[in-house]
C-alpha cells in the first residue's frame, strides 16, 4: 500500500479505483487483525527469543520454509518466475515470515539496550540482525523483480 501511495506522489503514477480499493482493503485488514489480536507477551531479553526460536515446532517450520524456498528459487523460478508473479511474491513472503521473527528480536534487543541492558554481548543478538539483513536483501530483491 505504501508503495503504491508513494508511487502516486513521486513517480506521478496514476493511482486507480481497483488501486484505491486495494489500499483500502489493506487498512481494513490490518485494523481487524489488530483490533482482534490476543494480548501478546513481551521477551525479557534475546535470550528468550532464542529460546523460543529454538523450539522444536518453529525449527520444523523454519527448515520446511527454507526447504520450500530453496525447491521454489532453484527449480520453479527460473522456469516460472517471468510468466507468473506469484512466483516472486511466494518467495518474498515466505521469507517475510522468518524476518518477522528476526526483527522482533532485534527491536527487543535496540529496547533492551537504551533500557541499560547491554543485549550486544549476546551472540545470538548478532544472529538475529544478520538474518535480520539477509532477509530483508532478499525480499527487496524479489519484489523489485516483481
Amino acid at each position: 500500500m505504501a508503495s503504491s501511495v508513494l508511487a502516486h506522489f513521486v513517480l506521478k503514477e496514476r493511482l486507480n479505483k481497483l488501486g484505491v480499493l486495494g489500499c483500502i482493503s489493506c487498512i481494513v485488514g490490518s485494523v481487524v487483525v489488530v483490533l482482534h489480536a490476543p494480548e501478546e507477551h513481551m521477551p525479557d531479553s534475546v535470550e528468550e527469543i532464542w529460546d523460543l526460536a529454538t523450539q522444536p515446532g518453529f525449527l520444523a517450520y523454519a527448515g520446511t520454509t527454507l526447504l520450500l524456498m530453496a525447491i521454489v528459487v532453484v527449480f520453479i523460478e527460473p522456469r516460472y518466475g517471468q510468466k507468473n508473479i506469484l512466483i516472486y511474491l511466494g518467495i518474498c513472503s515466505s521469507m517475510g515470515s522468518l524476518t518477522v521473527v528476526s526483527i522482533k528480536a532485534v527491536g527487543v534487543a535496540i529496547k533492551l539496550t537504551l533500557d541499560g541492558m547491554n543485549q550486544l554481548a549476546y551472540p545470538h543478538t548478532w544472529l538475529f540482525i544478520l538474518v535480520a539483513v539477509i532477509c530483508g536483501v532478499s525480499q527487496l530483491n524479489y519484489l523489485n523483480k516483481v
